[in-house]
């Protein structure tokens, strides 16, 4: 799995959406809330809409990766097993799950995690079932140097409870999309993720999920140091072709979208349909990921 995450072409599936963003993915899928009456009615339909966009024919690992799931998902399954073991066995997919648990509120121009609970046993449970790694978010709104500290030292210190345990984290400071001071976080950022993972043990590995910069090639450093096994790009509310035209300009960054991974998919497109516009996506970010434009 590390071999395949590190060298081979292709990106990574974001299929993680957690209670809070799941109705907004069953809507844009075409199943509304009055649909499901209770919160488990909600999971088992975006559980059936994941497990659709699993065994089509075009999510392979001829394309995808890695998929990040949902920890709900793990005890799921896709055609009689488990899902991480269809992924993984099926597919060649690699598993990866979402721990954190939620965001706390603004503070410094950042949303920092939720301090984790019983994450231990998430992890352990997601050990048992084959899972490779673990993806936590955090949210960076200005730049604020002070914030961007607290979250980079918060990232960090959860991923090396991840390490322990065994498993490979993916650190997800994201700066919104929608910030009027993205380029100075991102610059912030970038420095303070430097300075942190030099720090980390020459026998640690990461991943790192970062917004799309402003200014292509921005995380090249980041690139060059052996403790990061990739860097993946979130897509942070662009749309599909916009994110796809800024990944394609920075070199040595894959995908890892959900929105426009996801944003074109219904409910009621016949199996021939849904296949071919889930194909049409998965080649344009599979084509962003591996074939840059230089200059």
């Amino acid at each position: 799995m590390a071999r395949r995450i590190q060298r081979d072409p292709g990106y990574l599936a974001a299929l993680d959406q957690s209670g809070g963003s799941t109705p907004s993915a069953l809507a844009t899928y075409g199943v509304l809330p009055d649909a499901y009456k209770t919160e488990e009615a909600m999971f088992d339909a975006i559980h059936a809409m994941r497990c659709r966009i699993m065994t089509a024919p075009a999510f392979s690992g001829q394309q995808v990766l890695g998929a990040i799931l949902f920890d709900r998902t793990l005890g799921g399954e896709v055609k009689g097993v488990s899902v991480p073991s269809f992924l993984w066995q099926k597919r060649r997919i690699v598993p990866f799950v979402k721990i954190d648990q939620g965001l706390m509120a603004e503070a410094q121009g950042v949303q920092m995690m939720r301090p984790l609970r019983d994450v231990g046993t998430l992890l352990a449970r997601a050990s048992a079932l084959g899972v490779y790694g673990t993806k936590a978010r955090s949210v960076i709104h200005r730049a604020d140097k002070a914030g961007i500290v607290a979250v980079v030292e918060q990232q960090i210190r959860y991923a090396e409870c991840v390490i322990e345990a065994g498993l490979t984290p993916i650190l997800e400071p994201e700066v919104s999309v929608k910030s009027s001071e993205k380029s100075e976080a991102e610059h912030i950022l970038r420095d303070v993720l430097l300075d942190y993972v030099e720090k980390l043990p020459e026998s640690n590995r990461i991943i790192l999920k970062l917004t799309l910069p402003e200014i292509p090639n921005h995380y090249d450093d980041l690139n060059n140091d052996p403790r990061i096994l990739r860097i993946v790009a979130l897509s942070g509310g662009y749309s599909l072709t916009d994110a796809c035209n800024r990944l394609a300009r920075n070199n040595g960054m894959i995908a890892s979208f959900s929105r426009a991974l996801l944003d074109r998919l219904r409910i009621y497109q016949d199996d021939a349909e849904f296949n071919a516009v889930l194909k049409q996506v998965s080649d344009s970010i599979y084509d962003a990921s591996v074939n840059k434009i230089l200059g």
